[in-house]
C-alpha cells in the first residue's frame, strides 16, 4: 500500500495511525506543508518531495517489463481517457477499470481485480476515501502495489490542467489548484492547514 501523505490526508486520515506499524504500508511525504512541519518540528526539510502525480508515470515508464494496471475511480468518461493514456503514452496494459459511480455500486470489484491478474491497482477517489478502501480490501487483493492517486486520472484525461512547471518548481502547485477550484479547496488550504500543524505538534 503506497500512500502520498499531504496535509489533507494527515487531517482526514486519522484512521491510518492504527496501521503505521504495518510493514505493508508505505507513507511518503507529498507537498510543501509536510516540509514546513518537518522544518518546525525537526529543523530540516525532507530531501525530496514525493507525489503520486509524478511518481506513478515514472514507475510505469521505467518498469523493465510490462505492468498489468487496474484503474479504479473517477467519472466514466474521464476514466476511459485516462486508461487510454496509460496504454498509449505510458505503454502499459490496462487489464480492467471501474469508475467511481455506477461501477463501484455493482459489487464484486475485488474479484474482478484478482481475476484480471493486475499487478498495480490505482485508486483515484480522493483522500481519505481511497486510502480507506485500500486498507479495507488489501488483504483480499492479490496485486503487488495498491496506490491512492487522487486527481491523477483527471490530469491524464486532460479534464484538469496540471500546474505549470514554474509553479511546480516553486512548490506552489497548491496555489494553482486553489485558483482553479477556490470553492472546493479553500478550506483545505486555510483552516485545515491550522488543524494539520496542531496535529503535527501533538504527534511529533
Amino acid at each position: 500500500m503506497l500512500f502520498f501523505a499531504n496535509t489533507n490526508l494527515v487531517v482526514k486520515g486519522r484512521f491510518l495511525l492504527a496501521h503505521t506499524a504495518d510493514p505493508a504500508l508505505l507513507l511518503v511525504n507529498d507537498g510543501v506543508g509536510l516540509d514546513i512541519a518537518a522544518k518546525l518540528l525537526h529543523g530540516r526539510k525532507f530531501r525530496e518531495n514525493l507525489n503520486g502525480t509524478d511518481f506513478t508515470p515514472f514507475l510505469l515508464r521505467q518498469s523493465p517489463s510490462p505492468l498489468k494496471v487496474f484503474m479504479i475511480g473517477g467519472k466514466p468518461e474521464v476514466l476511459a481517457r485516462a486508461a487510454e493514456y496509460v496504454r498509449t503514452v505510458l505503454g502499459q496494459p490496462v487489464v480492467g477499470v471501474c469508475d467511481g459511480y455506477d461501477g463501484m455500486r455493482q459489487g464484486g470489484l475485488v474479484e474482478r481485480v484478482n481475476a484480471s491478474g493486475a499487478q498495480v491497482v490505482l485508486v483515484a477517489m480522493g483522500n481519505p476515501i481511497q486510502e480507506r478502501w485500500i486498507v479495507e480490501h488489501r488483504a483480499a487483493l492479490q496485486a503487488n502495489i495498491l496506490m491512492g492517486v487522487g486527481a491523477l486520472f483527471d490530469f491524464w484525461a486532460g479534464d484538469k490542467p496540471r500546474a505549470p512547471r514554474l509553479f511546480q518548481r516553486l512548490r506552489l502547485e497548491w496555489l494553482y489548484r486553489l485558483s482553479l477550484e477556490p470553492r472546493r479547496l479553500l478550506r483545505r488550504y486555510t483552516w485545515d492547514i491550522l488543524v494539520f500543524l496542531r496535529l503535527c505538534f501533538k504527534y511529533r
